[in-house]
């Protein structure tokens, strides 16, 4: 699909090249390195708190710190329709930016079907029921016991 962007589809949206914010480069900027692990401690919080005032369904967390060098924390949410992921996106994107952390990238937000925030640190996916059970993203990251180590 990358591809089409260039040939004139409609409806077809640029990636953002930009980088997304990082509380590891607002810890730097501000003179305090010993506070990263606070900083991110504090977006994970407001995201937590945030889905869960906006009555997220199976919130899950998932810690990826020294696991990979994409962020810090992986949320997973759902929504219980198109208009309560929109929503709840909204919402979120708005306590961010009021708190701070700046402007985060968006993608899927006109559809509402999986929405996907990147916070810098931490990457929130919002999915309708359905959706998040076809592509089952939280076993992406889960640790498989018995030994499994990769394709055979």
């Amino acid at each position: 699909m990358l591809g089409t962007v260039g040939r004139g589809y409609k409806g077809a949206t640029p990636l953002n090249s930009e980088p997304a914010p990082s509380a590891h480069k607002a810890a730097a900027k501000a003179g305090a390195p010993q506070d990263i692990d606070a900083r991110i401690t504090a977006v994970e919080d407001l995201i937590l708190s945030r889905l869960d005032d906006d009555k997220a369904q199976d919130v899950v967390f998932i810690d990826l710190k020294g696991k990979s060098p994409v962020a810090d924390g992986l949320v997973v949410a759902s929504g219980r329709s198109q208009r309560h992921v929109g929503a709840m996106a909204d919402h979120l994107l708005r306590a961010l930016k009021e708190a701070g952390y700046g402007k985060c990238r968006v993608e899927g937000l006109p559809a509402a079907d999986w929405v996907l925030i990147d916070a810098g640190d931490v990457i929130i996916h919002l999915f309708r029921p359905e959706v998040r059970s076809f592509y089952n993203i939280e076993k992406i990251w889960s640790v498989e016991s018995g030994g499994h180590r990769g394709i055979a």
